[in-house]
């Protein structure tokens, strides 16, 4: 053993056991988690168990409150975050998507609504549903009158 500034750390010789369940990051997963959610409540009550029941049912409302918090925003709203988070310009936007500078402007500052095609491939690269996109939100027309905008169909 020793002293001063070394810090000693005894590690079990065994090996570490794999994680068995890690945080949801999309919607199979999270339908898989809810699938074994279910098959574990219909157990016999075990301490075990009844601790794999909480962590799963920790990570199911976690990325339910995720999921939640996404469809609050609109969809101009919940792109900028996803381009905060992901340290993403205008720029960044217009070769994710393949459309022109002025066509991303215009979507990010209300002019214009997103296509199907926009909203598949945001839908991809943000890994959410189609559907936290393809909301309703009002446009702002150069005339300064407000219309709904929801994608083509």
């Amino acid at each position: 053993m020793k002293t001063g500034n070394t810090l000693l750390i005894l590690i079990n010789e065994r090996k570490l056991e794999k994680l068995k369940y890690k945080v949801i990051k999309n919607n199979r997963q999270y339908l898989q988690y809810c699938r074994a959610l279910q098959l574990l409540i219909q157990q016999p009550a075990r301490s075990n168990v009844r601790d794999e029941i909480e962590l799963l049912m920790v990570l199911i409302q976690q990325y339910d409150e995720v999921q939640e918090a996404n469809y609050e925003m609109d969809p101009i709203q919940l792109i900028k975050s996803f381009m905060k988070d992901h340290k993403m310009n205008a720029t960044d936007l217009v070769e994710l998507l393949g459309i022109s500078k002025g066509y991303v402007s215009d979507i990010l500052n209300y002019k214009k609504g997103l296509s199907k095609e926009v909203i598949r491939k945001l839908s991809g690269r943000f890994k959410v549903r189609q559907e936290a996109f393809n909301r309703p939100y009002s446009l702002i027309n150069v005339n300064k009158k407000s219309r709904p905008a929801v994608a083509a169909r």
